[in-house]
Formats: structure tokens, C-alpha cells, sequence
């Protein structure tokens, strides 16, 4: 156990080391807390700095992360058995499940210890940057130290806990490993857990493969993701860039975005979001440019088909040019909870190819036959560059060094960035870790199984491609989907195609660029045309914009679904003189249209379109890609009966859960924190049109939605002045899982009546802050 030299050093008392004080100790760095628990770390060094990011995220969520250490660590069934799943949130504490990766526990832990391989992990790392094994080194001292100092003291969800536990700076490996793989190796975590073998278990390969059910997934769900817009010199008021990011992230998992500003006085600068207890800014700002991420459209893998050698009855010896070649495996153990409280020891082999780790899905048609296999080549396995860039990012002094980290360290795994640099200059790219298979290959014959992203394995012709300085088989800048633009860049998660209707992206000639990116020249989610129709319309009507248009942008809560559709059906619906449908269509005629709280008629027209949105051939105008934004729209006449049966029915579902027709949105979308209730605004987002998201955990009931699923979570607004930068924003559900936290709910009541807050990055600023708290911890 480490002993100490200084704990906490508070505000209000004078802090003075010495030259010598500070050399004899290897730890030295402040932790500041402004208003609504917003941590400033500041340090000289790497080391440090990942220390007090470590100890201020542990006093805030220790028990969440001591969570999610046993789930990277493949130590779940040791202490909460095999067949449970990952901690849910209860009695209003912290909860590790995603919802986008549904394991049991012994699932989980041969997942995390055979596809998150430890020895490859620290050769990356050992080849990466010395500052990001400081800082990562740092950060399980910092763990460690906050654990040995509150011992007692810990959180009801995990005091006492045997799992609560010190970690090493391996441990951290796993945890970034863990972010990175959301959108690629979590997406076949079942299949890669179901293609492993119990050792000396007998083999028995069948000799085709089931039909198919299902097809498979490609990346994050639906939903999942953000609005991203930048705004340069030629539509700003001052000239300068402007920046709105606005992720809608999961609320309740380790996905919880924390609110940090990191220092090291003539290195780094930046504040903004960590995610998930990263000891990095991932979205934010510094002095002189600001930057966002959207969940990208692309798919960062690929699947491989393999012949299999008949000869071999394991069938682990697949063909490649011709040559047999015998699979690596490896044998991985985990401990399981036995009910009698004793721990039991089992193992698991995978095997993996060189294009990577064998998968089977047998809803998708994929299994292990005497003939056939499939491996996965995941291109965001063994991510340990992803701090570098974020780093890196935060040190960018223009978008120009932007596009140039994005190209050079090449890191990111699964986000689009936009950015504004206080010169107004603004910048659109998908710089995520896609692989390098050109449209040709597609067209080729090695493109074999489209249903699975499969291409042939035997053959190295068919393998990933390489661009000169991508670091890895996947696209370098030159075929990255970029636009610099000096009006607007911005993405809702829809493909590259359009991040500025006015000079929609084709990509390189002859292709275009590689179908892993999405497609151009395709219909647009309604949320991502509500995004692109409001700054159109607050161009033409103001020429220039400011930190408050931006604002009033994203809390507007236009509801684009209700206008395209309540001209034609109210028309419809009142000369059909249904008395049964009169009160609900006066009901949404009054209704402003829009998802605030306030509203009455949004939770009706909710429910009608959560059915309506599915009647085929309802729009009387088609989509025309040359004008992506207004089409399609119009409801065609033939589908009228089945959109006003859609309203009947929804009438129906709110009388029979007791819900007035004329209920206000706040009346039942809402968040309960400590038994108090905060109504939310905002909608569904892609399905209805409504820019600022808020996804619910579950359908209407007398009670409401109940808590939130995923929605708005992060928020920041950045613009710039002579002197940097101006920037306000709120972390909605704020910086503490903890129920007995001052920062548990804190900035809910800011969202409820959209108000951000300044964020105060200078000095002078966070001296300023009425909340101002500084402390130092040093070992």
C-alpha cells in the first residue's frame, strides 16, 4: 500500500511548495471545482494530470467505474455470478449497462478477456506515446490514492464491496479498449463469445449453415448519436467560428459524458467532455478552436469468408492463396460464483485468423461448418492511439491543425468531428477508422456474402488495402469525406453526403468514396432536414448568426414530422366529421407544434406517429436529391385512411392509459431524481424531427415515459473574441451518479428552462466562479 505525503489542500488555505518540495514528490496537481461541479485538473505533467482527472471522476462515480474495471477485466461472474447481467441503475444509483451490448455475465468476462487481448494491448501502447502511458500510469495512482483515502466512506451502491478494488495502468488499457470497440467488435461480441471452445470438449462441425433470419448489424443503434453544426466567417456576426455540439448519449452507463478542463501551462488548454471517465477532453474547446463529434454512418469492419480444409475434422485449418494455414488460438479462464459461494475456474479457446477472430451468428446465417467459417477484421481493435488524438485535438490552434491531427494520428474510432476555429473557419470530416476496401472491390468478385459485409478469405487479393501514411489497412485523409466550408459545416448522423446542402459531397473520382461511408443521394432522417431547415431559414432571415441563434436552434423543439403532415390530415380529418376524431384534431390544430414542455398535443401526436410514420406510400411529394431537405413531404391522399386509423388508435392507447389528449409534454416526459420530478423537453429526434433529442426507457403509461434512455447530454455553444474563447453549455444530467451528491441533479432544472451557463475556461473565470474550490493533492 502507498503511503501519502499530502492529502487535500483546500482553497483557503495558502498553498506554497517549493522548488525541492515539488521535485521530491512525483505527484503534484490541482483539482478546481467551479459551479455545478465542473473540474478543472492543472499539472505539469502527464502523470499528474491523469491523477486528479482519476480522483475528482472518483469522488463523482467511483461506483460506477469500479463496475466497469470487473467488466473489462472479464471479472463479472466472480463476484456477481454467471447469469446476471451488467448493473442496471436502482434506487436512483449508477448503472454500467449500454444498451447497445446485452450480455450475461460469463459472456461478458470470456469476451473481455478473449477479444481484448492484454499482450497485444501493451505492445501498442509500449509503441505509442511515453505521455499517454503517463497519463493513463497516472490515472490508476490517482484511483488508487482516492480508494485509499475513502475506504469508508464509499457510496451506498458499492461500500464494503470485495469488487471496489485498486487497479493498474493495464486495467486503463482495457477501459479505452472498451470505447473503442463499441461500434465494431461489440457488435459481434455474442458471435465472437459462441465461436469459442471448452477445451477437450469434443468437435462437431455441421455440414451447412442454417438459413438466414436477421440481418446483421453494422454499428451503434439507431438513435444513438448527436447533432454536430459549425458556423464560419461568411454566416457568423463577428467573423469568427461558432460551434454547437450536442451529443445524445446514454444517461444511465458508463457513456455518461463528465465535464473536465485539463492544464498544463504551456502544453495543453482545453475543456469540454470526457467520456466515460477518459482522461481526455472528447468534445471541447480551447483557445482557439472548438470542436464536436456525431456517431458516424460508416461501418468499421468487414467479415471474411473462409474455406475450411477437409482433412482437418477441428476445422481450424482454413485456406489462404492456396496454402493450408492452421488458426492462432487461445485459451483464456475466468472465475465463476458457484451458488455455494465457492469460485470455479472455466476456460475458453478462441480462434483467429489473419484477417482476425472467428464469429458465429446463427440468426444471421453465420456458423462454423465442416466447410465454412467467418472472421471478423475489426478495424478499431487495439485502439491505443485513441488518446493520442484526442490529445492531440486538444492542442489543435486552427481547423487546419484539426484536419492535420485527424490525418496524422488517424485514431478516432467511430465519430465524425466538425469543428470552428476563432478565424471562422470551419471543417467537416469523417476521420473514424474505416476499412480500406474501394468501391471496386465491392463491384469485384471478391465481394461474396453482401448480406454479412463479406468478402472472400482465401484469397489476399480481397484483403483490406492500404493508403500511404494511414496508420493500419484503413483510408487515409486523401479519401476521407472532407468539406472546409465559411458558411456552415454540420452532421445528425446521417452519412457524409450532405454536411451543407448547398455543395452536397460525391467523393473522389471514378467511386466516390469507399460504400463503408454510407451512400450519397439518399433520403435524410427527418432530424438531420429539421437541422439543415432551421440554419437555411435563420441565414435567409438574419444573414448573420451569433452564440444565441445557435441556442434557439437547438431548443426550438420544432416537431418537422407534425408540419409535414398536419396541413392534409386536419383538413382530412375535420370533413370526415368523425366524432370520434374531432376532439383530438382540434386538440392538434391548437398544438404549436413543437415537443416543449408546455406543449399539449405532443404527447398525442406521438403516439399517432409512432405508428404513422410506418403507413407506406404516405407522402405525395418523393424524395428528389437535388432538394434532400424539403422532400419528401405532403401526405398522398390514398394514405389518409390509414393515417387518421393511426390517430384513432392513438386516441385509444392515451384514454386507456389515462392520459388526457391535451396533456402537456412535461406531464409525462420526465426524469425523477430523489423523488423529485423534472419535466423534459424535446422529442424522438430521427423518427419525428425533433433536433434536440430525449429517447425514453420505455412506452406511454399513466406514469409517463418513465427515465431517460438517451437524449441530450453534453451540451456546448463556443464562439470566440478578441481574446478566445466564449463558451456556455451544461452537463444535463449532471457530474455524479451518486444520489447524496450536490451534483446528482443539479443542471436538470438548467435544461428544463434551457438554460445554459458560462463555462468558465480563463483563469479569471474560474477565480470568479462562486463555487470556486481549489484543492492539491500530491504523493
Amino acid at each position: 500500500m502507498k503511503t501519502y505525503a499530502l492529502g487535500w489542500l483546500f482553497a483557503s488555505v495558502a498553498v506554497s511548495a517549493t522548488a525541492a518540495d515539488v521535485a521530491k514528490d512525483k505527484i503534484r496537481t490541482e483539482v478546481t471545482r467551479t459551479s455545478y461541479g465542473v473540474v478543472h485538473v492543472k499539472a505539469n505533467d502527464f502523470r499528474s494530470l491523469g491523477y486528479g482527472v482519476a480522483y475528482a471522476y472518483a469522488q463523482d462515480n467511483v461506483c460506477m467505474l469500479a463496475d466497469t474495471f470487473l467488466t473489462v477485466r472479464g471479472e463479472r461472474s466472480r463476484y456477481f455470478g454467471p447469469d446476471a447481467h451488467t448493473t442496471t441503475p436502482k434506487n436512483g444509483e449508477y448503472g454500467v449497462a449500454n444498451g447497445y451490448i446485452d450480455l450475461t455475465n460469463e459472456q461478458s468476462d470470456f469476451y473481455y478477456k478473449g477479444y481484448v487481448d492484454i499482450d497485444q494491448l501493451r505492445a501498442a501502447y509500449a509503441a505509442g506515446k511515453k505521455e499517454v502511458r503517463d497519463l493513463l500510469a497516472g490515472y490508476a495512482d490517482g484511483y488508487n490514492r482516492y480508494l485509499s483515502d475513502n475506504q469508508k466512506k464509499l457510496p451506498n451502491a458499492c461500500r464494503n464491496a470485495a469488487w471496489v478494488k485498486p487497479i493498474t495502468a493495464e486495467d486503463m488499457y482495457r477501459l479505452v479498449e472498451e470505447k473503442s470497440l463499441h461500434a465494431s467488435g461489440d457488435v459481434f461480441a455474442a458471435g465472437i463469445v459462441g465461436a469459442a471452445r471448452d477445451p477437450g470438449a469434443p468437435v462437431t462441425l455441421a455440414k451447412a449453415l442454417p438459413p438466414a433470419t436477421e440481418k446483421i448489424a453494422t454499428g451503434l443503434p439507431a438513435g444513438i448519436g448527436s447533432n454536430g453544426l459549425a458556423v464560419g466567417r461568411d454566416a457568423s456576426a463577428n467573423g469568427r467560428g461558432l460551434l454547437l455540439g450536442n451529443p445524445h448519449y446514454p444517461w444511465n452507463s458508463t457513456e455518461r459524458m463528465y465535464q473536465l478542463h485539463l492544464t498544463m501551462p504551456g502544453k495543453l488548454d482545453v475543456m469540454g467532455a470526457s467520456l466515460g471517465g477518459l482522461p481526455v477532453v472528447v468534445i471541447g474547446f480551447n483557445q482557439d478552436v472548438a470542436w464536436t463529434h456525431t456517431v458516424t454512418k460508416a461501418v468499421h469492419f468487414t467479415t471474411f469468408a473462409l474455406a475450411l480444409d477437409p482433412s482437418d475434422p477441428t476445422g481450424t485449418t482454413y485456406y489462404y492463396d492456396g496454402a493450408p494455414v492452421k488458426m492462432a488460438s487461445r485459451t483464456v479462464s475466468i472465475d465463476v460464483l458457484q451458488a455455494d459461494g465457492t469460485l470455479a475456474t472455466k476456460q475458453k479457446t478462441f480462434y483467429s485468423t489473419v484477417h482476425g477472430a472467428i464469429f458465429v451468428n446463427p440468426a444471421a446465417g453465420v456458423g462454423w461448418t465442416s466447410q465454412q467459417a467467418f472472421a471478423l477484421r475489426d478495424a478499431n481493435r487495439n485502439g491505443a492511439r485513441m488518446l493520442e488524438q484526442w490529445l492531440s485535438l486538444g492542442q489543435a490552434d486552427s481547423v487546419d491543425a484539426v484536419k492535420t491531427s485527424l490525418s496524422s494520428v488517424g485514431a478516432l474510432p467511430w465519430v465524425n468531428t466538425i469543428a470552428a476555429d476563432r478565424n471562422g473557419a470551419t471543417l467537416y470530416m469523417d476521420a473514424s477508422r474505416v476499412p480500406h476496401v474501394g468501391a471496386d472491390k465491392f463491384a469485384s468478385d471478391c465481394f461474396v456474402v453482401p448480406q454479412l459485409l463479406g468478402f472472400d478469405g482465401t484469397r489476399s487479393a480481397c484483403a483490406w488495402g492500404q493508403d500511404e501514411g494511414a496508420s493500419g489497412n484503413v483510408f487515409g485523409a486523401a479519401n476521407m469525406p472532407t468539406q472546409e466550408r465559411d458558411d456552415y459545416v454540420g452532421n445528425s448522423n446521417d452519412a457524409y453526403w450532405l454536411a451543407n446542402v448547398r455543395a452536397p459531397l460525391t467523393g473522389p473520382a471514378p467511386f466516390g468514396y469507399s460504400p463503408l461511408y454510407g451512400s450519397p443521394g439518399v433520403e435524410q432522417t427527418l432530424r438531420t432536414r429539421i437541422g439543415f431547415k432551421q440554419v437555411e431559414q435563420a441565414l435567409a432571415s438574419e444573414r448573420h448568426l451569433n452564440m444565441g441563434d445557435l441556442e434557439s436552434l437547438l431548443f426550438t423543439n420544432r416537431v418537422y414530422a407534425a408540419e409535414l403532415v398536419l396541413p392534409e390530415l386536419l383538413a382530412a380529418c375535420f370533413a370526415s366529421n368523425d366524432r370520434d376524431l374531432l376532439l383530438a384534431c382540434s386538440i392538434l390544430k391548437m398544438w404549436d407544434r413543437k415537443a416543449d414542455i408546455d406543449s399539449r398535443g405532443a404527447v398525442l401526436f406521438r403516439e399517432f406517429w409512432n405508428a404513422a410514420a410506418a403507413v407506406p406510400n404516405k407522402w405525395s411529394v418523393p424524395f428528389n436529391p437535388a432538394d434532400p431537405v424539403n422532400t419528401p413531404r405532403g401526405v398522398a391522399a390514398a394514405a389518409t385512411p390509414a393515417l387518421l386509423d393511426a390517430l384513432r388508435a392513438a386516441v385509444a392507447k392515451l384514454n386507456a392509459q389515462n392520459v388526457p389528449l391535451y396533456s402537456r409534454l412535461g406531464d409525462v416526459q420526465a426524469e425523477t431524481r430523489n423523488g423529485k420530478r423534472y419535466p423534459l423537453h424535446g422529442g424522438l429526434g430521427d423518427e419525428d424531427g425533433v433536433y434536440n433529442t430525449m429517447v425514453m426507457q420505455g412506452g406511454l403509461t399513466p406514469a409517463g415515459y418513465g427515465n431517460v434512455n438517451w437524449g441530450a447530454s453534453y451540451i456546448q455553444v463556443v464562439g470566440f473574441d478578441r481574446d478566445g474563447p466564449v463558451a456556455r453549455g451544461l452537463l444535463v444530467y449532471g457530474q455524479s451518479v451518486d444520489p447524496k451528491s450536490p451534483y446528482y441533479d443539479d443542471q436538470l432544472p438548467l435544461f428544463s428552462r434551457k438554460k445554459l451557463v458560462k463555462l468558465p475556461y480563463s483563469e479569471r473565470d474560474i477565480h470568479k466562479d462562486p463555487a470556486y474550490a481549489r484543492k492539491v493533492l500530491m504523493e
